[in-house]
């Protein structure tokens, strides 16, 4: 499965976060430099998404990883993986456990 980003969610978590922070579509706009809101509402509405500088720039504002803000079918894909990293260490740890018969 190819990881995919899900911009509605995304637009969602940014609009969460710009609430958490106090920080208003205006407030965004003078920090990003941009000329008009209308970019910021059609990312809080899951029209489109900020290019990388202004995430980075986002990142920074709110003092949270990129990765925080974007939402899509990763985690379902690193479940998957974690699974399988859980049961390794299940197994190395049973084994550690149990005691030596020779």
């Amino acid at each position: 499965m190819y990881p995919t980003i899900d911009k509605k969610a995304t637009g969602a978590c940014i609009r969460q976060i710009m609430a958490e922070r106090n920080v208003t579509v205006k407030k965004l706009q003078e920090y990003l430099g941009l000329s008009c809101v209308q970019s910021i509402y059609h990312w809080l509405d899951g029209k489109s998404m900020p290019t990388l500088d202004n995430l980075y720039a986002m990142s920074q504002l709110f003092c949270i990883p990129i990765d925080r803000m974007i939402r899509g079918n990763r985690a379902s894909l690193l479940s998957r993986f974690a699974d399988l990293k859980v049961r390794r260490m299940m197994n190395y740890y049973l084994q550690l456990c149990v005691p030596c018969t020779a």
